[in-house]
């Protein structure tokens, strides 16, 4: 009961990030030409839609990972038209980069909002960071439980940003490919990545680099975060 309120805050964090990335792929999905995820209804922010699809990743797993873990990871889905994506490989690949790059928005949004918090005094730079506490409130109340919040809001939406782009299958890296490629060569791209066998080895792969990824690239998105402090 204690963990309570900090399990709010991430659950909260990770839904409205997990949420906004599926619907940002179903949008542009829709805007291109495939109503599928709209007519399934996740072609909006509201969660419910998201939940009723994947209800495992979407609250299963996060919270029994914030009990055993202290944080929270999951996924959800959108749907769409194979069809469609492999008559327009290209417009696919959009969809594809569109959920991570709202999790980028919402990185440099969270961002903003820190430098703001510091520039009215109210966040200062901690003398040490983690995945949780990247900003540090000047006073108790309130504003310390949105400094936790934008520090989970800013860490898990760089790791959404980051771990999609892998170009790997199933991940939405690999689904970018098709824009370096010539039209019938990302068809025969799309078709070879279906592979279910491939998807389980690409997480399997994803999982195993992405730690050592992530480290250094959190440092430095700190380090720009916070000019001068020198995080190491």
């Amino acid at each position: 009961m204690e963990q309570l309120p900090l399990a709010l805050l991430w659950y909260f964090a990770f839904l409205f990030s997990t949420v906004l990335h599926e619907a940002a792929h179903g949008y542009v999905a829709l805007r291109l030409g495939d109503p599928t995820a709209y007519h399934g209804g996740q072609v909006t922010i509201a969660p419910w839609p998201h939940i009723r699809r994947e209800p495992f990743g979407t609250v299963l797993v996060p919270a029994l990972s914030f009990i055993l873990g202290g944080w929270m990871i999951g996924w959800a889905s959108t749907p769409y038209d194979p069809v469609w994506a492999r008559n327009y490989p290209r417009r696919s690949a959009w969809m594809s980069l569109a959920g991570p790059l709202s999790n980028l928005i919402l990185v440099l949004a969270a961002a903003l909002s820190i430098r703001l918090g510091v520039a009215l005094d109210l966040f200062y730079a901690p003398d040490s960071v983690n995945f949780s506490h990247i900003t540090a409130a000047t006073q108790e109340g309130i504003f310390s439980a949105v400094a936790t919040f934008l520090s989970i809001f800013f860490s898990l939406n760089l790791i959404l940003f980051l771990f999609n782009l892998i170009p790997l299958p199933p991940l939405d890296g690999s689904g970018a490919i098709p824009l370096f490629l010539g039209e019938e060569n990302a068809r025969r791209y799309l078709d070879f990545i279906q592979n279910p066998g491939f998807m389980f080895l690409g997480i399997f792969l994803a999982w195993r680099i992405f730690g050592d990824i992530f480290g250094p690239l959190h440092l430095a998105c700190l380090n720009l975060l916070y000019p001068g402090v020198g995080y190491h």
